[in-house]
């Protein structure tokens, strides 16, 4: 009896998973490398790392709003522009999506891989 809930929760959790990322790509693209590049200086760039992290080094020209502030912040971010996205690895960008979404913003793209993929330039500080 107790492998038959194990298997149903693992159902479950694969289940969510798979929806989830269904609807997730719905509203955000996913950009690899090249693509991202060739779209972000006609958009806004966000950082959703934290501070300590972008003071390490990000993309040129990007500013900084941590997801744990964006729903703080999200005044700062314009509505008719597309919305570029990226953190460490990809993870948190797509979560700053989904809260971006649920604010009424559309366009939103994220690098796939994130920072740690990117080759381009970087600024430091």
């Amino acid at each position: 009896m107790g492998w038959i809930f194990l298997l149903a929760m693992i159902a479950a959790y694969f289940g969510y998973f798979f929806v989830a990322r269904y609807l997730q790509r719905r509203y955000l693209t996913t950009l690899s490398e090249v693509d991202f590049r060739a779209g972000y200086r006609k958009a806004q760039l966000i950082d959703v790392r934290e501070p300590d992290e972008f003071k390490n080094g990000h993309i040129l020209g990007a500013r900084n709003i941590p997801l744990t502030q964006l729903k703080m912040r999200q005044t700062e971010v314009r509505h008719d522009m597309p919305i570029y996205l990226y953190d460490s690895n990809g993870t948190r960008s797509a979560r700053a999506a989904a809260i971006l979404k649920r604010l009424k913003f559309s366009h939103l793209y994220h690098l796939d891989g994130g920072f740690k993929k990117w080759n381009g330039r970087i600024k430091k500080g």
